[in-house]
């Protein structure tokens, strides 16, 4: 009964923001990783996110039992391609279609996949130079499939070498030579690039001079002043980084989808508890739903995904095994209120 009332809560939750939001759907997603040993069937998750009226998931990789049970779902999801594959899909448009008959092609009648991300936090680092032909070679092949679905990538915040102040946000030398054509390409086809964030890294490395409200997304008065634009949370503050980073590269006109973002409930003490864990994820849905963008952006929408919905215990030990919503036996870590 304790796990029914708490997954009811949560679906009221989600819900009511999507009422007061007033928009036609819950413009709020979750991670899906299957890096456990103990963890539900596909169908039992795939039931959750319905029950819970999460629209959006977010796989790493094309699980074949996750597709099959997505069949008909009504979830949009966003699909992973594995950092191994990205030099198949790079070495022309014969690679990416093979990749796609056997990953994608399969599944486009019942399954609404939205985004196909092209790596995961490749950039900076191996397969860096590949990111960009096998985005153009796949957008060909998904185009020449009549399909809307578009063709990214998925990065994370190492790719800035400067962050603060945000205004002051560029890309560190070592990731600018790819990011430049990436998000010139993203551009030219009108699509958004997908950005892992994390306010929870920062605040736990450095607790001192970063607010824990800051962090979390609860404060109500202004605590950063970049110029003219002040800031009351530090997500806003990272998008508006990436922002600044791109027009430096002369393109003002991707959008950012929060690919990932959420707090660790148990692993690192004092800063990982499930009452934080329920606030910064409460937070961060009312900050998609709320439909505004950031400071620098006032018109952007927002979308985010959040990580993750299951804790995952074969990772490494510490944080990386407490960031689900539920445990492996679907029981909620919190209560997300």
């Amino acid at each position: 009964m304790a796990n029914y009332n708490a997954v009811m809560l949560l679906s009221l939750i989600i819900h009511a923001s999507f009422i007061i939001s007033g928009r036609s759907e819950v413009d709020i997603g979750v991670c899906y990783g299957l890096n456990g040993d103990n963890l539900p069937s596909p169908k039992e998750i795939v039931s959750l996110y319905q029950k819970l009226g999460i629209k959006k998931m977010r796989i790493f990789e094309p699980y074949p039992e996750v597709l099959e049970a997505l069949r008909g779902s009504g979830i949009n999801l966003t699909l992973g391609v594995l950092n191994q594959d990205i030099p198949v899909l790079a070495s022309g448009e014969e690679g990416a279609h093979a990749w796609f008959l056997s990953h994608v092609q399969p599944y486009v009648n019942d399954v609404d996949i939205m985004y196909i991300g092209v790596g995961n936090e490749v950039v900076p680092g191996q397969f860096s130079e590949s990111i960009l032909p096998a985005m153009e070679n796949l957008q060909n092949v998904l185009k020449s499939s009549n399909l809307g679905t578009k063709a990214t990538t998925v990065v994370h915040a190492a790719v800035l070498g400067t962050s603060y102040p945000p205004s002051a946000g560029n890309f560190s030398e070592t990731a600018r030579p790819f990011m430049s054509g990436i998000i010139k390409f993203l551009s030219s086809q009108k699509t958004p690039i997908l950005v892992n964030l994390y306010p929870y890294f920062p605040y736990a490395s450095d607790p001192t001079h970063i607010q824990l409200d800051y962090a979390l997304l609860g404060s109500s008065k202004p605590l950063i002043q970049d110029g003219s634009l002040s800031y009351s949370n530090l997500l806003d503050a990272m998008l508006d980084s990436f922002y600044s980073a791109m027009e430096k590269e002369g393109v003002s006109d991707v959008d950012i989808v929060i690919s990932e973002s959420g707090w660790p409930h148990d692993g690192n003490g004092n800063y990982t508890t499930p009452k934080l864990a329920a606030t910064y994820n409460h937070n961060f849905i009312q900050r998609v739903l709320n439909g505004t963008g950031t400071p620098k952006r006032p018109q952007a929408q927002v979308e985010g995904y959040l990580f993750a919905m299951l804790d995952e215990d074969l990772k490494e030990p510490g944080v990386e095994q407490h960031w689900g919503l539920f445990n492996p036996s679907m029981q909620p870590n919190y209560v997300l209120f």
